[in-house]
């Protein structure tokens, strides 16, 4: 079903409507909708057995008026010119929204990572940068990890990228090892940063979280790190999380009469978000199809997967119970849906919202880069518990002064913060 969307023309057309709203001039909206700078690249890789494999790569730069660009590297199969297009344009949104000084890219490059062994992975990481090394950089464009790729590969890429210059460069990659120029809180803040938002909301609708029941899409990094969050500081209960299996290539829904228990879980799954079935069937897990987690009774829905797993269609089959959507995942949501979320009074968190603590983070390992002197965990997660708190109330204010739609609200945060760096600067 994601394959039937065109994730940038959703990201122009989410835009488009807001930008009406805003009474934004047309000049300015035609340079906001479109990326400003896009690179697409061959990178060839010997691999372990003599032979050359050629990788298609990508890089795309949306809007630097705010500060560096900044957004994640996915490696991935069905990744697509456009959908690093609308991950980038959601990018600088996102940092605008979370009022931090950076701009909006993304990258990627078409490979299904599980499928390379370590030392190719590392030559595929190196020609990557190796085709973009001139045009990134701390007070450039600063790539980050995403779907496919990880802390290690960030080293690696880091390293590269130093090579090249001549210099020690930790903060041209953030998300990278620890030890190696890592923050602490950084492998849990996109997840935990979802659960700050859901607990601004569950106040905000007067709900009690220990009364709760979440569904969550996904068993990733943000999935994680969201149903640990949603168990160990709000009190709540998560009925199941659903994730790819890499194996037979197809997505299950695990769940447990009495909620999953995640850190279990996080012992039987490997790095790329596969969960042992034999393990869990032993432990009392229910194993069923990868899209029945949208139908569970529960009064909080994660989607922390991929972009548009919640459209026209799987909406119907939420439960009615459901009155908080946290977006967790890029553009989880169609248009379709939403208007579904308005019809039935659901609050939604729109995405550039609900996961801007991994680029909070990642800014603030940046900073520690730069500063060469680095925070304990606790300080990073209480910095970031701030900043997402500030930024959910910026747009439930804007949303309640406007009364719009909360993704609406957000976007008009986001723009205006955007549109006012441009001016200042003098670029419109």
């Amino acid at each position: 079903m994601a394959g039937q969307i065109n994730a940038f023309e959703m990201a122009q057309k989410q835009f488009d409507g807001v930008a009406k709203m805003l009474n934004l001039d047309p000049q300015i909206a035609e340079v906001l909708r479109w990326p400003m700078r896009e690179f697409s690249f061959r990178i060839p890789v010997r691999m372990d057995d003599g032979t050359i494999r050629v990788f298609q790569g990508y890089r795309v730069q949306h809007n630097d008026s705010r500060g560096p660009n900044k957004g994640g590297i996915r490696f991935h199969p069905n990744e697509t010119f456009d959908t690093v297009r609308a991950l980038a344009t959601w990018m600088t949104w996102k940092c605008a929204v979370a009022d931090i000084p950076l701009g909006g890219g993304k990258g990627g490059i078409i490979v299904d990572p599980s499928s390379l062994t370590t030392p190719e992975k590392e030559r595929l990481c190196r020609g990557w940068v190796q085709n973009m090394w001139k045009n990134i950089g701390p007070r450039q464009d600063v790539p980050a990890p995403d779907v496919g790729t990880t802390p290690q590969m960030m080293g690696w890429m880091m390293d590269e990228y130093s090579k090249l210059v001549g210099q020690y460069t930790p903060g041209v990659f953030t998300g990278k090892p620890l030890g190696g120029g890592g923050s602490e809180g950084r492998t849990e803040a996109t997840g935990y940063g979802v659960i700050y938002t859901v607990r601004e909301a569950m106040k905000h609708l007067k709900m009690d979280p220990k009364k709760t029941v979440a569904a969550i899409e996904g068993f990733g990094n943000v999935a994680q790190y969201a149903a640990i969050g949603f168990i160990e500081m709000l009190g709540g209960k998560v009925a199941c999380v659903s994730c790819w299996d890499r194996n037979d290539k197809t997505s299950y829904t695990y769940s447990h009469k009495d909620g999953i228990d995640p850190r279990f879980l996080l012992t039987i799954t490997d790095q790329y978000g596969t969960i042992d079935q034999t393990k869990a069937k032993a432990a009392g897990y229910v194993i069923e199809d990868g899209e029945k987690w949208i139908e569970k009774e529960c009064d909080v829905l994660i989607p922390a997967a991929i972009e548009g797993h919640v459209n026209g269609e799987t909406v119907q089959k939420m439960s009615k119970r459901v009155k908080i959507v946290a977006e967790g995942a890029n553009g989880p949501c169609t248009p379709e849906a939403d208007e579904y979320f308005k019809k039935n009074g659901i609050f939604d968190i729109p995405d550039f919202l609900c996961n801007a603590g991994g680029v909070t983070t990642s800014y603030f390992e940046s900073v520690q880069n730069d500063m060469n002197f680095y925070w304990t965990k606790n300080e990073v997660l209480e910095k970031l518990d701030t900043k997402m708190t500030s930024a959910f109330h910026a747009v439930l204010n804007m949303s309640q002064k406007e009364n719009v739609y909360m993704r609406d609200a957000a976007y008009m945060v986001a723009i205006d913060r955007v549109v006012k760096a441009m001016q200042l600067r003098g670029q419109i």
